[in-house]
């Protein structure tokens, strides 16, 4: 066989002329995408490289455009010139809250109360007495749902809802929960609960798109329209430090007032576009204005405003005392790093809090490949090492603060479905800085004259640099 294809005239000529249409016809398919440059060519260079399988990996990961009906009208119900709680705010808050308001449909609203839940040994408890307090509905997403210890703990408060008639509907990310069997959750559906699975992956039905790189990594509760969590933490017993010591450090928020309206149009578009159905009806409870300025912050592929790599640009580019930032994964486009950059030859306190080994060498040696820069500008990086950290959450000066489920990476900023909660207040923004003052004990600050060997730290870290835009 070998000799023959060997023997045929022109096989060189035949192959390149293969090769080369290949490449034109997946990049013009990637270039059309209007990506970022540096990402664009890197796809193509990288799948160059795999003639004729690079279309199978980009059509089953490729950061392709999602098409889907947002809700629109119901996110811009709510105008943010009747928030009494702007009087007393700057020129500086106003537009940031307007920014969110124009990129995302979502207003700005109050929140008659906002908990900080540090582990999950905070957020698991609150959780389950927040359920076993539902009585009309319980609205819940996540990007990992596992059926361990604190999944079955979960799931079986879920069934005894389910049991009494309260509405349940459980969805799911089928790829970060992909070790969560089906079986587990047929007792809740035989309860009367309703789960579905976001973008499952079909591997015997390539015509029909997987999306298997576009996942939905929000972790959103929201119960009776009145309670509402949103985070970083999900639901698994790698974030209870209950039951392991290596647990992930983590963070989340209870909310409750007008603020869980916005969580709830959010759960309802993502369960009409997974469920293929239209969208639930809305509740319209009586408003109940509460002391705390709050604004609903979501982004995913769905759209190219990346409405939360906005905010947190803008939140850094409006600062003028200090940054504090925590994320697990750190890969800041060149808008994100300009900002932290600047901010800090500014004079201001900017400080970067990571985990000193995340769960991904590869997106760690990523992170530390900028650190040079952020050094030389005057960015303190506190590196957390007892436990992985997996915060994800900003304050700017005294009262600016996000947190929720995005990283400061790529991935989060145009990949994923993500949800942030910003909350313009002063208690709870010196609530997290008491936070981070007590995380910078466990956090010692990286020194710009720390050994660095070639092949252990140099070499890993300019490789993944050149993958960050991939990641």
């Amino acid at each position: 066989m070998i000799e023959f294809l060997t023997g045929l005239p022109y096989l060189k000529l035949l192959l390149i002329g293969f090769w080369l249409a290949y490449v034109l016809i997946l990049g013009a398919w990637i270039v059309l995408q209007k990506r970022d440059p540096a990402a664009t060519l890197s796809w193509i260079i990288s799948l160059s490289l795999l003639p004729y399988v690079g279309f199978l990996i980009y059509y089953l990961i490729g950061p392709m455009r999602v098409h889907r009906q947002r809700l629109r009208r119901l996110r811009s119900s709510a105008n943010f010139r009747k928030i009494d709680a702007f009087k007393d705010k700057d020129r500086d808050a106003v537009e940031l809250s307007r920014m969110i308001q124009a990129s995302t449909g979502l207003a700005p609203t109050t929140a008659r109360s906002v908990k900080l839940l540090v582990d999950g040994g905070n957020k698991y408890p609150a959780l389950l007495e927040a359920i076993a307090g539902a009585r009309d509905h319980i609205h819940i997403e996540y990007y990992i749902f596992l059926g361990d210890k604190t999944g079955n703990s979960i799931l079986q408060a879920l069934i005894t809802k389910a049991r009494e008639g309260v509405k349940v509907r459980l969805l799911i990310d089928a790829v970060g929960s992909s070790k969560l069997k089906r079986k587990v959750l047929v007792p809740l559906i035989e309860a009367g609960g309703e789960v579905a699975w976001f973008h499952p992956t079909r591997w015997f039905r390539f015509w029909q798109k997987s999306w298997m790189n576009l996942r939905t990594h929000r972790k959103i509760v929201v119960i009776d329209d009145t309670i509402g969590f949103c985070g970083g933490i999900n639901v698994t017993d790698d974030e209870d430090e209950r039951l392991s010591d290596r647990a992930f450090r983590d963070l989340h928020v209870r909310l409750e007032g007008n603020i869980v309206r916005s969580l709830q149009l959010l759960f309802m578009e993502d369960w009409a576009y997974a469920t293929d159905t239209k969208p639930l009806p809305i509740a319209h409870p009586t408003p109940v204005t509460g002391p705390v300025l709050a604004q609903i912050v979501a982004s995913g592929p769905d759209s190219n405003v990346e409405a939360i790599h906005r905010t947190f640009v803008t939140m850094i580019n409006n600062a003028k005392s200090r940054v504090w930032l925590m994320t697990p994964y750190f890969v800041p486009g060149e808008a994100a790093r300009m900002a932290l950059t600047s901010a800090a030859y500014s004079g201001l306190d900017v400080r970067v809090m990571l985990p000193k080994v995340s769960d991904s060498k590869l997106v760690t040696h990523a992170a530390r490949s900028y650190f040079d820069e952020l050094l030389e500008a005057g960015v303190k990086i506190h590196e957390y090492g007892p436990r992985m950290l997996h915060s994800k959450a900003i304050l700017c000066d005294d009262e600016t603060f996000m947190v929720g489920s995005a990283n400061f990476d790529q991935r989060s900023f145009r990949l994923n479905f993500e949800a942030m909660v910003l909350i313009q207040d002063r208690a709870i923004g010196d609530e997290f800085a008491e936070l981070f003052e007590y995380e910078m004990k466990s956090a010692p600050l990286v020194r710009d004259d720390r050994h660095r060997g070639f092949f252990s730290a140099k070499l890993p870290e300019a490789v993944a640099r050149l993958m960050s835009p991939l990641l």
